[in-house]
């Protein structure tokens, strides 16, 4: 048997779990060839319903509206998505095999032998939602740095190397690196989704009664951890139950708090300037922290290749978001961008594509709305860090 092929027997079910390489030939060979001749009850496909109906319909993006996807707090999600996505589809490229081959040459052999297959993957939004709000905000700051890093990686992978990645010690190693660097991401991206994955694996059905057999085929860094859950479901030791892996984690006091405490922090500061120097001192420190704060935010918003009425939109409405925390600077800023800037038909066509490079998202309305968005915050985070300890030494003196 195969390191990549996992054979469980448990409760009189046979499953058997194949991982792979979402860009590998002979990944595509191997679930192909497997499901033919285990002829299972079901097959059980690491994707989620959404993905399903992406994989089904490429031209979807031509459907985006990228105003829609900014108000409704959709921004990181959506440019993780496009990282990732533009990530596998080079590294594809390298080797001749699209993302997801595997996948659907599992659907398609599950469609031709008349097998039911089963979606059994967390739908992909709240996963990237849930690795954004477990994180801190220096861990928010680590995960975008490797988001863009890897968007515009340009070293090429081999087919050999590809393989390798399904080798169980090379896949060991690569979690451990990330559970070291980005541990809330690496308990989001794996260890939950082991855990989601197992428990509908397990619930896999054939009209209403428990599948016998299955084949799954899933990525082979979930191997081990499906394993495991999946002996503890049959051992009686774990419930299937995901309810709370589903949604966004509610956001703590702590959190709470934390979303008050600069604007809180800023007034209170000016507040103080102006019984410890009177009403000029306070409106010298007003127009201090709006320099720092609207000018950073602008700044963002001009290396991100906004327009001017972009880069003025981050300048004055960076104070306003600081004092509404439930606005971001980035929302206004990459209103503006798209009002001034309209994405056209061809930039939702070469979406994926141009998501792939730094010249890319420039030249894309879209991508360089999200630019504009994540930037233009970014700024305006860095001013109000800077002006706090500026505007304490200007009460001091």
């Amino acid at each position: 048997m195969s390191q990549t092929e996992k054979r469980l027997m448990l409760q009189g079910r046979e499953i058997i779990l194949l991982g792979t390489a979402h860009i590998s030939q002979e990944s595509i060979v191997q679930v192909t060839t497997s499901i033919r001749e285990e002829k299972p009850d079901c097959v059980a496909i690491e994707l989620d319903e959404q993905r399903y109906a992406s994989m089904k319909n490429p031209e979807a993006w031509k459907n985006l509206d990228i105003v829609k996807v900014l108000k409704s707090g959709q921004g990181f999600v959506l440019m993780a998505n496009l990282v990732l996505s533009s990530f596998q589809k080079r590294m594809g490229a390298d080797v001749g095999v699209k993302p997801g081959e595997e996948m659907k040459a599992a659907i398609a052999v599950a469609e031709e032998l008349g097998i039911p297959a089963v979606m059994v993957d967390r739908p992909i939004q709240m996963t990237l939602k849930r690795a954004w709000a477990k994180n801190s905000l220096w861990g928010k700051c680590k995960l975008l740095s490797v988001l863009l890093s890897s968007a515009f990686e340009k070293s090429e992978i081999t087919a050999e190397e590809i393989e390798r990645l399904k080798n169980e010690s090379e896949m060991d190693s690569m979690m451990n690196e990330i559970a070291e660097y980005l541990p809330a991401v690496k308990a989001v991206l794996i260890d939950e989704r082991d855990r989601y994955l197992a428990s509908h694996i397990w619930e896999a059905q054939v009209n209403g009664v428990p599948a016998k057999k299955i084949v799954a085929v899933l990525g082979a860094g979930h191997l081990p951890g499906v394993v495991r859950h999946l002996e503890a479901l049959a051992a009686g030791t774990a419930s299937s139950d995901t309810a709370d892996i589903s949604h966004l984690p509610p956001a703590g006091v702590g959190s709470k708090v934390a979303g008050l405490a600069f604007p809180v922090l800023i007034v209170a500061l000016i507040a103080a300037g102006f019984f410890t120097g009177g009403a000029k001192a306070s409106l010298d420190m007003l127009v201090q922290w709006i320099l720092w704060n609207g000018s950073l935010a602008a700044l963002g918003a001009l290396v991100a290749g906004g327009h001017i009425l972009t880069v003025l939109a981050g300048f004055v409405g960076a104070p306003l978001a600081t004092l509404n925390p439930v606005v971001a600077v980035g929302l206004f800023t990459g209103l503006v961008q798209a009002w001034v800037n309209k994405p056209k038909v061809e930039d939702m066509e070469r979406l994926t594509d141009d998501a792939t490079s730094l010249k890319g998202f420039y030249k894309n309305r879209i991508l360089r709305v999200l630019l504009v968005f994540f930037l233009s915050s970014i700024g305006g985070v860095i001013g109000n860090i800077i002006a706090v300890p500026s505007l304490v030494a200007t009460i001091a003196r």
